[in-house]
């Protein structure tokens, strides 16, 4: 009875369903294409921070930022033999640490030890300086900084040195290079490579003149593997290209952290400290833990990562957070509030009928049962028709592909640490978005639908329920 009933009552009141459905459709889609938006943009930043941190890296540790030492070079300086009488061609390599922040070898191991901590590894960033050219009859003075070989001066402050008495005709060139941990490559710069070429270190080779290279580096220096180049003097051969899984690489070469540190004059020593913690809901404790146990350290998360990344992937991520949720809850309500509106209307011109179905013998709970029911089919038909739009429309912005950029806020150091000690003043990133719809957001449609319906029919039966045989005599007369 309830079943042919219901199927009935349907029929004949199309139109009404109809208004209630597409209130409630309207509602879930917008819930849903937010979520999605907002679950792209929360991929978006994750490939962002990826690209600066590494996969499966919580935090990092570098020494905290100090004046760096009169005429310190924090490296090894360029070395050049511009004599009198001839032209000579040469070129030389002019090798820097992070700044000159470097911190012990020995903390990787004080760090792993903390409380909280699963693993932490150290990497090495250095910045070579590659000068090629030829001076001519003069002598080579350096205009400030660090001291060289040779008969001539040295480099000043703008890594440029100058010749007197003569000529020069030179060209400059940098690029990145980190060492790694070979023996722990799931943690730290590396991680959040991917080989396309060669291979990467194995465990035994800490020592080994090798080099994994990135692959717009490789294309713009035409390596491959089985090339071999020289880094201040030292021949290494390139095992391996590897492409970012996600952005762009900002590390040009990596190599075993042993050769990073013999190449920097860096014996015993690292730029940064990448560590992942036991538990996600633990990192803000084992910061702390770091901070307070190992002074004259910066210790720095994701979540402290993410508020230097500004531009238009962080102002969409706001309003979607902000206004776009608060939009869906507000839609959301008002859709439920005039399905309850348009359900208690519509029994209110029922009088007739359900009074008549009283004075029949009809109980209250059965009146009050046909309404919910009635109200369920319509609030599901509004959810098939929500999930339909909200899919529709994630599937469209995914098609248009809307690109954004982020700005990476650099926080001092040299570049290519492949972390928050990185210089990275201008680093903009271009990510096409996407609005991926998952089975949780079709799942919560699904319950909003539910929701929906048993909210309008509680204030249909209501309304029903409280009807008398006699309404319906007064609505005849």
């Amino acid at each position: 009875m309830f079943g042919i009933y219901l199927k009935r009552e349907l029929g004949r009141r199309k139109k009404a369903a109809l208004v209630i459905a597409l209130g409630l459709a309207l509602g879930i889609a917008l819930v849903i294409t937010v979520g999605s938006v907002s679950a792209g943009m929360t991929r978006a930043q994750d490939r962002v921070l990826e690209s600066l941190y590494g996969l499966g890296t919580d935090m990092t540790v570098t020494k905290a930022r100090t004046a760096p030492a009169a005429g310190g070079s924090g490296g090894r300086d360029f070395s050049f033999d511009a004599t009198s009488g001839g032209s000579s061609a040469q070129s030389s390599d002019r090798v820097m640490t992070q700044g000159g922040q470097t911190l012990k070898s020995a903390l990787v191991t004080e760090v792993a030890a903390e409380k909280g901590v699963a693993s932490a590894v150290g990497a090495l960033s250095l910045n070579v300086t590659r000068v090629d050219g030829s001076f001519t009859q003069g002598t080579a003075q350096s205009s400030g900084g660090g001291s060289t070989g040779g008969p001539g001066g040295g480099t000043g402050s703008t890594g440029r040195p100058q010749v007197q008495g003569g000529g020069a005709n030179f060209d400059v060139n940098s690029y990145s290079v980190v060492g790694v941990d070979v023996a722990h490559q799931g943690l730290g710069p590396l991680s959040a490579m991917r080989i396309t070429s060669g291979r990467t270190f194995t465990s035994k080779q800490t020592g080994a003149r090798a080099a994994v290279v990135s692959a717009s580096y490789a294309k713009e220096k035409k390596y491959t593997v089985g090339s071999t180049f020289k880094i201040s003097g030292t021949k290494v051969t390139v095992i391996g290209v590897a492409t970012p899984d996600s952005g762009e690489s900002d590390t040009d070469v990596f190599v075993p952290l042993k050769v990073a540190q013999t190449l920097g004059d860096a014996k015993n020593q690292v730029t940064t400290i990448y560590v992942k913690a036991t538990d996600s809901q633990r990192i803000s404790a084992v910061k702390k833990a770091i901070t307070a146990d190992i002074s004259g350290t910066t210790v720095t998360t994701s979540a402290d990562l993410a508020s230097t990344v500004s531009g238009s992937l962080s102002t969409a991520s706001d309003l979607a957070a902000g206004v776009g949720t608060w939009l869906s809850v507000a839609v959301l309500a008002a859709a439920f509030l005039v399905a309850a509106l348009l359900t208690s209307s519509a029994v209110s011109r029922r009088v007739r009928e359900f009074g008549t179905l009283k004075a029949l013998g009809w109980p209250s709970r059965n009146v009050t049962r046909q309404v919910v029911g009635e109200s369920m089919v319509n609030g599901l038909i509004g959810g098939a028709l929500g999930i339909a739009l909200g899919v529709g429309a994630a599937r469209a912005v995914t098609a248009i592909s809307p690109t954004l950029t982020a700005q990476l806020g650099g926080t001092g150091g040299g570049p290519g640490g492949g972390g928050p000690g990185r210089q990275t003043s201008a680093n903009t990133m271009e990510i096409a978005l996407s609005a991926p719809v998952s089975l949780t957001t079709i799942a919560l449609a699904v319950g909003l639908a539910v929701t929906g319906g048993l909210i309008a029919g509680a204030m249909g039966g209501w309304r029903a329920s409280r009807m008398r045989p006699a309404d319906a005599l007064r609505s005849v007369a």
